[in-house]
């Protein structure tokens, strides 16, 4: 007998930072394979390219506000959340500054604001909404290849790259206290892209690579426990 899933309801993604560049771009691949999303942006009264994707997909796109950095705010989404079951929650949020400067010289102020939201918002984005994430579903962070310690051989971008090790260990602690569950976890290294982050130099695209980050993705859900993984699916040393 074959049973007919057709009205089965879509899978649904929350991409914590899907404005624009890179989560707005993650979310849109994942609408052409049948996902719902709904995605954050900070600023509830500024029309962002996620609007625009929302009136392209009716009923398919929700919108709420979040500021990463923002306790409060944080548990204002999760009590919105509440009694909601997501089957991926990706955290996309990266800032950067001082990129020439040794690590030695970086003003206090400007470690804090890159470690501050690279490292601990992302956590405690993860921590705060893990509970509204199915049990065997995935929870990802936006990492970056910068942040391996075994591949770093040139230095440059210290404050930035300091900031994806931790968020890397801090990922790896929260995999560890979860690890008696079937949860997938995933840093993804996505390569140096043209965004607002990664500026105009960067060799790839948009086009070119989300497809196969959104591959990732989702093969990473048949896989528990914590992987590093680069746009090929290839394990990145940390």
């Amino acid at each position: 007998m074959t049973t007919n899933h057709s009205h089965d309801p879509a899978p649904t993604v929350l991409i914590v930072g899907a404005s624009r560049g890179l989560g707005h771009a993650i979310a849109a691949e994942l609408l052409t394979r049948g996902w719902d999303v709904v995605g954050t942006v900070r600023d509830p009264d500024v029309r962002t390219p996620l609007h625009d994707l929302a009136d392209a997909h009716p009923g398919r796109v929700g919108i709420e506000t979040l500021d990463i950095n923002d306790p409060a705010e944080l548990d204002a989404l999760h009590a919105r959340l509440r009694g909601r079951s997501l089957e991926m929650l990706f955290v996309n949020a990266g800032t950067t500054n001082n990129q020439g400067t040794p690590i030695g010289s970086v003003p206090a102020e400007d470690f804090t604001t890159v470690m501050l939201t690279n490292a601990l918002s992302p956590i405690r984005v993860v921590e705060t909404l893990s509970d509204v994430v199915s049990p065997t579903g995935l929870i990802g962070a936006m990492s970056s290849g910068q942040g391996s310690i075994g591949n770093n051989t040139s230095a440059g971008r210290e404050v930035y790259r300091g900031s994806k090790a931790a968020l890397n260990m801090f990922m790896r602690c929260v995999a560890v206290r979860q690890s008696d569950t079937e949860r997938a976890f995933l840093l993804l290294a996505p390569g140096w892209i043209r965004t607002d982050l990664g500026g105009s130099d960067a060799p790839y695209t948009l086009e070119e690579t989300v497809p196969l980050l959104v591959d990732v993705m989702l093969a990473k859900r048949d896989r528990p426990g914590l992987e590093y993984l680069d746009r090929f699916g290839k394990t990145v040393p940390w």
